[in-house]
């Protein structure tokens, strides 16, 4: 499919920040919402200290008077009325109960009719003032819900307007919501998702972020204890990612297939299943390197994802997709495994980062046949076991880990000299201390290794020179 249709469609997806969205409807920002819009605000107050101006207060009064067709041709009279009045309003109103009621207005009005963005943007191109400034100065206003609503409308401004947001300002917004998803304790991530949810449709938008390690900053979350709620919109974001085929090679960087794999394997809720299947086809069906997609499969063998196809087969689900997605993975992984050779498995294994005693690692002639291999790209898959022993706290990774560097250093002719120059002989001396009694043994066993090599290189080269 053409980049510009993926882009029609992915913009034309429901916005889930609506009203009807049963799980926004329970959001804190729009509980906190419901409790403002009751809010009685007195305008003529306003109006006789002078805070505001005549046109703005007649304005605002008739607007909230008004409803349904009588409001649409209220703002299809008085477009730049309707953008000075509320720009007007948020600069020189300081009252954060006030702000609030105006911001949420606001939504509100562009929530009912996405054209109507328009109707600030022409103002500003008008007056030949940036859009963005008036909402991005509030970011940084010190109450929550008037930064989080804030939030909620330059997401409608930068998905719906004509003019996409750009340069620094995008810039600004992006890391603001990168920032509010790692806030301990953020009341309002679900809004802070959502808003991110709406951006990265947008290619442009998604290139952006993820330049700025957008994807390591949503594995980290996915990683750790989250509801299921910010599960689903999260793997959503990764989901419109991966129609950028180049971002999938960073979804790769930062162990994305494992970690979806482990909440799929845990996860109760349709919503989440769908959405992390929905990425593991994408990861399948969009890159061109053939390479990569055989590396992402068998990935998803290795974090148990066809195990749990097979249980998924067994349910009866309500939505096509999921059914369509559940036999088109398990084709492709099957496939995968009847191509799979040890090394393909192994080296899945060390860049997953997940070390277990699979069977290639006690395996003899996997290391008499492979061993040089693990010197390719620049010892790529040493460095990676080495960061792993500096690393992992987890006992089998460090255990496996250092299993591994010890007969790389058997098997391979220059190995001992190798793992030293990588700084591995290091890690595993220090590991002779681990409290766990397994990685000691293996660090012991690692050590032994190194030793013995250098005394066997010693002898050869004392045989070598008597009898020379």
């Amino acid at each position: 499919m053409p980049d510009s249709k993926i882009n029609s469609m992915l913009m034309k997806l429901p916005d889930e920040t609506g009203k009807g969205d049963v799980m926004a409807a329970t959001s804190v920002l729009q509980q906190r919402a419901n409790e403002i819009r009751n809010n009685s605000i007195n305008w003529q107050s306003y109006l006789q200290s002078q805070m505001i101006g005549d046109d703005d207060y007649r304005f605002i009064t008739e607007f909230l008077s008004s409803d349904g067709g009588k409001r649409d041709s209220l703002l299809q009279d008085q477009r730049t009325q309707c953008a000075k009045t509320f720009l007007s309003l948020l600069e020189h109103i300081s009252k954060d109960q006030t702000v609030q009621y105006i911001l949420t207005i606001m939504d509100d009005m562009l929530q009912e009719d996405m054209n109507r963005v328009e109707i600030i943007r022409e103002y500003a191109k008008k007056k030949r003032e940036n859009v963005w400034s008036p909402f991005l100065n509030l970011l940084n206003r010190p109450d929550s819900f008037i930064q989080n609503m804030t939030s909620r409308i330059i997401a409608k401004l930068a998905c719906w307007s004509r003019d996409p947001m750009e340069g620094s300002d995008l810039t600004f917004y992006l890391t603001w919501l990168k920032d509010q998803l790692q806030t301990p304790g953020n009341e309002y991530v679900q809004t802070t998702a959502r808003c991110l949810q709406m951006m990265l449709r947008d290619e442009k938008y998604r290139l952006v972020f993820a330049g700025m390690e957008g994807v390591s900053v949503l594995a980290n979350i996915l990683s750790g204890r989250i509801n299921f709620q910010i599960q689903y919109q999260l793997s959503f974001c990764l989901w419109v990612m991966t129609f950028s085929p180049q971002l999938v090679e960073q979804m790769n960087k930062h162990k994305i297939i494992p970690i979806l794999g482990d909440i799929l394997n845990d996860s109760v809720k349709d919503k989440v299943t769908r959405i992390i299947l929905a990425v593991f086809r994408n990861m399948i069906e969009k890159p061109e390197d053939a390479a990569m997609v055989k590396e992402n499969c068998v990935a998803m063998v290795q974090a148990k994802v066809l195990k749990q196809l097979s249980i998924l087969q067994q349910h009866k689900f309500d939505d096509e997709d999921i059914m369509a997605d559940i036999e088109f993975l398990t084709e492709k992984l099957q496939a995968s495994i009847q191509d799979l050779s040890s090394f393909d498995e192994y080296s899945t294994e060390i860049k997953s980062g997940r070390l277990e005693w699979s069977p290639v690692h006690k395996s003899e002639r996997f290391w008499r046949e492979n061993v040089a291999r693990l010197t390719e790209k620049n010892y790529e898959l040493l460095k990676m076991l080495v960061h792993l022993l500096e690393t992992s706290r987890d006992t089998l990774v460090l255990a496996v880990a250092s299993y591994d560097i010890g007969e790389f250093v058997r098997h391979y002719p220059r190995g001992k000299s190798i793992i030293e120059q990588l700084g591995g002989k290091q890690m595993v001396m220090q590991l002779l201390a681990h409290e766990d009694p397994n990685v000691r043994y293996e660090a012991l066993l690692a050590v032994q290794k190194l030793m013995v090599h250098n005394w066997f290189v010693k002898i050869k080269k004392s045989y070598y020179f008597k009898i020379n």
